[in-house]
């Protein structure tokens, strides 16, 4: 009697005593943090860029230390016209973008939701979306000068592209039996636009305004480094033509800064405005 009872317990798993933390199973590894990882990257660069010119791998004299680029940063940060051009590079940005995005929905929307509008500027939009932004720096400079119209241009440009095929791609993206569905229990073409093309486009839209915001932003620089716009890029030439060396490295690293904090803020609202779509749903642990 008493041995089935102890076949019987052999068959039941352990249960951990209370304070030990149970086994991890094999083959099963703890994941490292995204953060963590990312930081452990960033530091290797530095370490790697402070390391080649100290080790004479790279001349100093053309690339500066990552200790010597942090000086000249911490110096470019007390001067009131860094941030002036930090302002001005910004504002660009944020204006020529809002335009471009403005724009995009709008007529995204519109021939999206027509096909023989579709068919009537496909051939068009394929034609004048690969021209790339930089082939209309004379065009700007011969119109607008070294204006911040000039920069306005390239911007709106650039970015504008970038939402319209994604909006495009959204709209066609809408599903047929939906939309036939809205049409047949009387939903008129503002309702259906909102309740059925908006939610499918939206995901769209922000893919569309995150790859926008990056390039402006790319624009917004160039315009000033080339064309001479108020900005970080008109610093940057600056810098780079008397020779301060390490302040230019500093200038490429805030704009590499600002591209980051970009990118981060879009993925930011692009996680708020689409908490509803599944592709922003965490998974849920198991």
């Amino acid at each position: 009697m008493s041995g089935a009872p102890a076949a019987a317990r052999e068959d039941v798993p352990a249960v951990p005593a209370a304070g030990r933390a149970a086994p991890t199973p094999r083959g099963r590894r703890r994941r490292v943090p995204q953060a963590a990882l990312g930081l452990a990257g960033l530091a290797g660069l530095v370490l790697l860029v402070e390391l080649l010119p100290r080790t004479g791998l790279v001349p100093s004299r053309y690339f500066p230390p990552a200790s010597e680029i942090a000086v000249a940063l911490a110096e470019l940060t007390g001067r009131g016209a860094f941030w002036t051009a930090v302002g001005d590079t910004l504002r660009g940005w944020a204006i020529g973008l809002s335009v471009a995005a403005v724009a995009g929905v709008v007529v995204g929307l519109l021939i999206g939701s027509s096909r023989p509008a579709r068919e009537l500027t496909d051939s068009t939009i394929e034609f004048l979306r690969p021209i790339p932004s930089v082939a209309l720096i004379p065009l700007a400079i011969l119109v607008f000068g070294s204006d911040i119209e000039s920069k306005l241009l390239l911007v709106v440009y650039a970015a504008f592209w970038q939402v319209l095929v994604q909006v495009l791609y959204g709209v066609a993206d809408v599903d047929p039996i939906a939309r036939d569905t809205a049409r047949a229990y009387g939903l008129g073409a503002w309702a259906r636009a909102r309740h059925v093309t908006w939610p499918t486009t939206l995901p769209y839209v922000m893919t569309g305004l995150r790859l926008g915001a990056a390039v402006a932003l790319i624009l917004a620089v160039t315009a000033e480094l080339v064309i001479g716009v108020p900005g970080l890029g008109e610093l940057l030439n600056t810098a780079q033509s008397s020779g301060a060396v390490a302040q230019t490295y500093a200038l490429v690293v805030v704009t590499g800064i600002l591209g980051v904090l970009v990118n981060v803020v879009f993925r930011a609202v692009e996680r708020r405005a689409l908490a509803w779509h599944p592709s922003q749903r965490a998974e849920v642990p198991v």
